[in-house]
């Protein structure tokens, strides 16, 4: 049977079943996948340049999978946890500043303006100002009406 693997077992066989793993990845919420499939195309890679036996290709697979998998959930996933403000209470996110997007002074000077960073899960929020701002302009969040922020401009200090 390892005679046969040895002698079918094509470079293109890995790169098929990388791109498949890394595929299925969209259909698991699990982030996994891809990284066992990023491993498989490796190999892949390794095996169209060097002629490996197939128990050195899955040796090398187990194991730069296992490294990616782990090095992903060690090092880079807690760099990227979740850096919104989402789950605050409603005194957390007032004096948060926005931007704002698009603002229309006819429906009593509503508009959307857009923050930095996710607030509450989403990075655009409609607003209600009782001044006249501009598009572009920094607005500050004073209250929560419902789904609607209530802001007052920003006044940038002056250099």
């Amino acid at each position: 049977m390892l005679e046969w693997l040895n002698a079918h077992i094509a470079y293109w066989h890995w790169i098929v079943l990388g791109l498949i793993l890394a595929t299925g990845e969209m259909l698991l919420p699990s982030f996994v996948m891809l990284w066992f499939g990023i491993s498989a195309i490796v190999v892949g890679l390794l095996v169209a340049l060097l002629p490996l036996s197939f128990t050195l290709q899955l040796l090398i697979w187990v194991i730069l999978s296992l490294f990616v998998v782990f090095g992903w959930f060690k090092w880079i996933s807690p760099r990227m946890k979740n850096r919104t403000l989402s789950g605050m209470a409603k005194e957390a996110i007032l004096g948060q500043i926005g931007t704002v997007i698009e603002y229309n002074s006819v429906q009593a000077g509503r508009g959307t303006l857009r923050f930095p960073a996710p607030v509450l899960g989403d990075d655009e929020w409609q607003f209600i100002c009782d001044q006249t701002v501009e598009i572009g302009s920094r607005v500050v969040v004073r209250d929560i009406s419902g789904n609607t922020l209530i802001v007052y401009q920003a006044h940038s200090k002056s250099t």
